[in-house]
Parts: structure tokens; sequence; C-alpha cells
């Protein structure tokens, strides 16, 4: 079998920056004004005031600082309280496939590619843009990539599950050289008017690169990966075409993001911790062989729990690199911001790209500097 690696990544990073104070301050003006007009009702008990949010609940509840977007103005507005882009006609780039086409440009850069040495393009994502047609074929459009090009969805494991596939599609003899993109666009499934998600998410989209028989000067042999899918609605979102049809009139927030915290916690970390383990015993490792774990960033406190777990309670920051307070929780694509920033290990030295969340679902990829 051909040795296959991730020969290189990009990221891009929306122009928008919101800070936690800016945040908390246009949350908590919308709550003011909400109580403000429905006052009346409030009393009748017809509803429930709501809470202010602040800078410290934020920052215990998630380690997250900041974030960014893909637009800061409507998003902090607080008559508006979400991001608004122009329209575009069917015959523009879309803005999943515009900001991949960017993202994707890094990675064959830092791979020392060019587009017409890909066979494959897969678009994996927490937040499609649309059903189709595909923005992976888009992506392969406007790149002028032959060969073929799929979408796939795999909640918060997105990233890592695609680039799985791109592996097992390259084992199988389907392609040589594959782009993987995830472009996440949170804020647009966000509800920034509930205090327990509106601090949650930013905006980015990664891509990388994966590639037989790689001869780029910072690749990392993938050993392996494992996956794990189990259902659950502790994490869901409920937006659709199926909508259209439904005996029901939706109000916006049923239709955002909308997650069961405590239970998520209690009932995936344990799952992602064994995970891990076995991955790491399949290869005949143990968890303090592997020198980096690029690990999801969804929440600081579920790194920590990981980590703990499987190196003790005293481990070097440098070994869990953290984007949250940076980048907050990006979707599916987190662990591949924290690889492409904080990829330190010295040839032969091994790393865990992990993933986990919505679905539940959880991948795990084992890699060696090369």
């Amino acid at each position: 079998m051909h040795d296959i690696y991730i020969s290189g990544t990009g990221v891009w990073t929306p122009p928008h920056k919101v800070s936690n104070k800016e945040l908390v301050e246009s949350f908590n003006e919308y709550v003011r004004l909400y109580n403000i007009e429905n006052e009346q009702r409030i009393l009748d008990g017809a509803v429930a005031a709501l809470e202010p949010s602040s800078e410290d609940f934020i920052a215990k509840a998630s380690g997250i600082l900041s974030r960014y977007v893909i637009d800061k103005d409507s998003l902090l507005n607080p008559r508006i309280m979400k991001p608004m882009i122009e329209p575009r006609d069917n015959d523009a780039l879309s803005v999943s496939a515009e900001i991949s086409v960017i993202a994707a440009q890094e990675a064959l850069k830092n791979a020392g590619l060019q587009a017409s040495d890909i066979d494959a393009v897969i678009v994996s994502t927490a937040n499609l843009q649309r059903a189709y047609p595909a923005i992976a074929i888009e992506v392969q459009n406007e790149l002028g990539i032959e060969g073929y090009a799929y979408d796939m969805m795999v909640g918060c494991s997105s990233t890592t599950f695609g680039i799985s596939n791109a592996y097992s599609d390259i084992a199988a003899g389907k392609a040589s050289n594959i782009l993987v993109i995830n472009p996440e666009i949170t804020s647009a499934h966000n509800n920034y008017k509930n205090r327990d998600s509106h601090f949650i998410f930013g905006d980015v989209c990664t891509a990388t690169v994966v590639e037989k028989n790689s001869t780029a000067p910072n690749k990392f042999k993938i050993l392996g990966t494992k996956l794990k899918t189990q259902f659950s609605n502790n994490i869901r979102n409920n937006f659709g075409f199926m909508n259209a049809i439904e005996n029901k009139e939706y109000t916006e927030a049923e239709l955002l993001f909308i997650q069961n915290g405590r239970s998520v916690f209690k009932e995936v970390m344990p799952m992602v911790a064994s995970l891990i383990t076995d991955h790491l015993s399949e290869h005949s490792l143990l968890p303090e062989d592997v020198e980096q774990y690029w690990l999801h960033q969804a929440n600081i406190n579920m790194n920590t729990y990981v980590i703990k777990k499987l190196l003790g309670d005293d481990f070097p920051p440098e070994r869990a690199p953290n984007v949250l307070e940076e980048y907050a929780n990006t979707g599916s694509a987190g662990s591949l911001i924290a690889f492409h920033k904080y990829n330190h290990l010295a040839v032969g030295q091994k790393g865990i790209i992990c993933s986990f969340g919505a679905g539940y679902s959880i991948c795990s990829i084992l890699v060696e500097r090369a």
C-alpha cells in the first residue's frame, strides 16, 4: 500500500473580529429592549423575562474570548442579531465556494502543488450552503480540476471525516491527490438571541491536501483513522427544505442551533477519550507516545477533560493547542485550525487530529511527521 500524507493545509479567516465585550453589549441591549417591549406579557406570565449575559460567564463556560464572522454590523445590531450578506446570482460564485477557493489555494501552496495536480475535491462541513449543485463541484470548476467532487456532512466531525474519506479514496486507488475543504459559516445557523449560545460560534474555512507518496517538505503520514457515530438529539439544527411542506409555522429560533450542553459533555467526552485510547492501542501506542493532540475546538472544558483522561492532570499546554480564545467554535474546522497553526512535531513524532460533537460523531486521525 502507498503511503498517504497530509501535505498542506490552509485557513481562510473572515475580516471581522468580534470580542466578547462587543457581543455582550449587543446582547444585553437586545435583552433590555425585549423586556421593555414585552413588559406586560412578562407580568402576565405569558413569556419569561430575558437575562443578560456577561464576559465572565462566557469565558468560564467556554474559554472563548473572540470570534471572526462574515458580517459584524448586522450581527451586533440589537434589532437584527444575525449576519447579513448580499444575495448572489446563480451564475456568481457562492460564498462557500469563494472562501473554499481561498483556503484551498493556501493549502496547495503549502503542499507545493497546483490545482492541476488534484484528482478530487471533497467539501465536508457542518454548515452546507445548499443542497445542490454540490459546492465541491463548484469549487472543482472554479479551480479547473479534473476528476470528481462531492459534498458531505457529519456535523461537528465533518472535517476529520472528510480527511478520512480522502485517505480511503486514495487507498482504494480512486485518486492520488485530494483537496478536502471545510467552509464553516457557523454564524448563519446560530441564535444570537439565546444567552446560552450567542457567544459560541465563529466563521472560518479550512482546507487540507491529502496526497499519495508526497514529496512536500512539511508532511504528515496518516497512520490510520478511527470513526464512531451514535445518534443523539442533544445537538440539533432543524432547518431544511422539508420545513416548507410541514404543516407548521416555525419561529426562527426553532430552526437554528440548539443543544443540551450538559448532556453533550456527560455523554460525548468519555466516548472521545475511549475512542482515542482504542485507536492508539490498535497501533501499539500509549497516550503519552503522542506528542500533540489537535482536538475539536468547541469548549475548553471539553478539551481539558479529554487531555486529562489521556495524559493526567499535569500536561504542557502545547501538547493540546487551543484556538478557542481567538476563533471560538468553528463547527468542524477547529481541530484543523489548531493543526495548521501549531503542528510542532519533529520527524518521527506522532499526533492526533480529533473532532467530535453533533451526531454524535467522533473521528480520530493518527499522523506521524515524515
